[in-house]
């Protein structure tokens, strides 16, 4: 007999969001200032990131049976939930996927990896930047840290360890796989806080922060991670290199060894000479569209455009792309979701409930205790979207009731809510893949992260602080 699909954990990780949302539904105390619509939409959408966590279905699924409700037996009508696709923040994550379909398919950002290692590869500390490097060029154009961190770079990072011979369970991991690895999964965090491309909960902070009225835009979420991420990316692999460090600390091998496969990989194809202008072409435009009044999704359509005219990637390419599909349903819903808690008067609510109880606290203590609580907080959390869905809407309130400055505030907890991914070994997509690969111990991993996470709260809150200061974002 075929195993059943529905087993006891099943309906108890389905239970668990029903009966709360339903507790929360028909809860005899409620603030006079928040509607009973609010209210329903509050109880729909904490079952619906309960559901996330708890993981009974896919996200995806989740969230079409959480719209559903919404609709059936919820406060909006079908128009207003369906108005959820339509937002550009979703339809630029989308076209980014197809973007890095094209680096991906082409071979393009492994060639990329290769000549960065020829050039800087000869000691391990090198070999880092050099992997720095291949994030910062690719960052913008691959819209998921997993597919950048797992479709590109670890299979170099594997090929390496393995010319050193240093493999995950047969007492070499720590050679030179084990803070190769480390090192990765860092410099990807702050890579992916860097860009408003390179993830899809930094467009979830922009959707999300549009609903107080503030405007984020690629070059103004560049130009304020800027420096903060920088500097990170300076020190990430040499304190790494203090407090975690490699037998092997340095290797003549592998400029060759990048050369040899950069070899195997022949001249550059058509293809790839395409791409490369391509991307260069989207780079230029996210850069300079604000002065020449292009948006973001615009450039996107732009790129994705020639790749399909050029024939670099197929209409079947698109299709079946399921991460950006399964992306375009959960990251549509889940925006629309928090969207109403503003509209339907439980953010405001919630906001003034908490300024009014932080009451003689500067903005700025306010604001210091939000941040390092959204960061602490995702020792809950197995998912960097569910953490921002629930909690930036929220903070983001508070902290403008404060007295924040708008755009620094909603800037600075979003670059938060992406460097919390440095916690735990289920973090975040590539946390997952890279703990998995079975270099590092959890106890390793825990500990690692905690020192770092506590470096990058410094550099993010007290250095990005003033740098946002300087370039007139406070």
């Amino acid at each position: 007999m075929a195993e059943s699909k529905f087993n006891r954990q099943f309906f108890i990780n389905l239970s668990i969001p029903i009966l709360i949302g339903i507790i929360i539904w028909f809860f005899p105390w409620r603030p006079a200032e928040v509607p009973v619509e609010g209210w329903h939409m509050l109880a729909i959408f904490i079952a619906t990131i309960l559901a996330i966590i708890l993981k009974p279905l896919p996200m995806g699924a989740v969230a079409i049976i959480g719209l559903t409700i919404t609709i059936v037996v919820g406060p909006l009508s079908t128009e207003t939930a369906l108005d959820a696709f339509s937002g550009t923040s979703v339809w630029l994550i989308v076209l980014a996927f197809f973007l890095s379909k094209g680096i991906i398919k082409t071979g393009l950002g492994t060639r990329i990896a290769y000549i960065l290692i020829e050039i800087f590869g000869k000691k391990t500390l090198g070999l880092v930047y050099a992997i720095s490097g291949v994030n910062i060029v690719v960052g913008p154009a691959i819209p998921s840290s997993t597919a950048r961190t797992g479709g590109v770079m670890l299979p170099i990072v594997q090929g390496l360890a393995d010319t050193y011979d240093s493999r995950p369970h047969d007492g070499t991991r720590k050679k030179i796989g084990a803070f190769l690895i480390t090192c990765l999964y860092h410099v990807d965090t702050i890579v992916a806080t860097m860009f408003l491309t390179a993830g899809a909960t930094k467009p979830l902070a922009q959707e999300l922060a549009a609903g107080f009225g503030i405007e984020i835009t690629w070059m103004n979420w560049f130009l304020g991670a800027l420096a903060p991420g920088l500097i990170s990316l300076i020190l990430i692999p040499l304190i790494l290199f203090k407090i975690y460090p490699p037998e092997i600390k340095e290797t003549p091998g592998a400029p060759e060894w990048a050369e040899g496969k950069r070899k195997e990989m022949g001249p550059m194809t058509f293809d790839e000479k395409n791409m490369t202008w391509i991307f260069v072409l989207a780079i230029v435009l996210w850069v300079s569209g604000q002065f020449i009044d292009l948006s973001a999704v615009t450039v996107a359509l732009i790129a994705v455009s020639l790749l399909l005219l050029l024939k670099i990637l197929e209409w079947n390419d698109i299709t079946q792309e399921k991460g950006a599909w399964n992306t375009l349903i959960w990251f549509a819903i889940l925006v629309m979701m928090a969207g109403q808690l503003n509209e339907l008067g439980f953010i405001p609510w919630f906001s003034d409930a908490i300024a009014t109880a932080v009451t003689g606290w500067s903005w700025i203590a306010i604001f210091i205790t939000l941040c390092l609580a959204f960061f602490y907080t995702h020792y809950f959390f197995a998912s960097l979207t569910a953490h921002v869905t629930a909690m930036y809407p929220a903070f983001l309130g508070v902290a403008l009731a404060s007295g924040a400055p708008p755009l620094y505030a909603a800037l600075m907890l979003a670059y938060i809510t992406n460097i919390c991914g440095s916690t735990t070994h289920y973090a975040s997509g590539p946390a997952a893949v890279l703990f998995g690969e079975g270099y590092v111990t959890q106890n390793e991993w825990w500990r690692i992260c905690f020192i770092m996470g506590i470096i990058y709260l410094f550099i993010w809150l007290v250095v990005g602080s003033g740098w946002l200061s300087l370039i007139g974002f406070m």
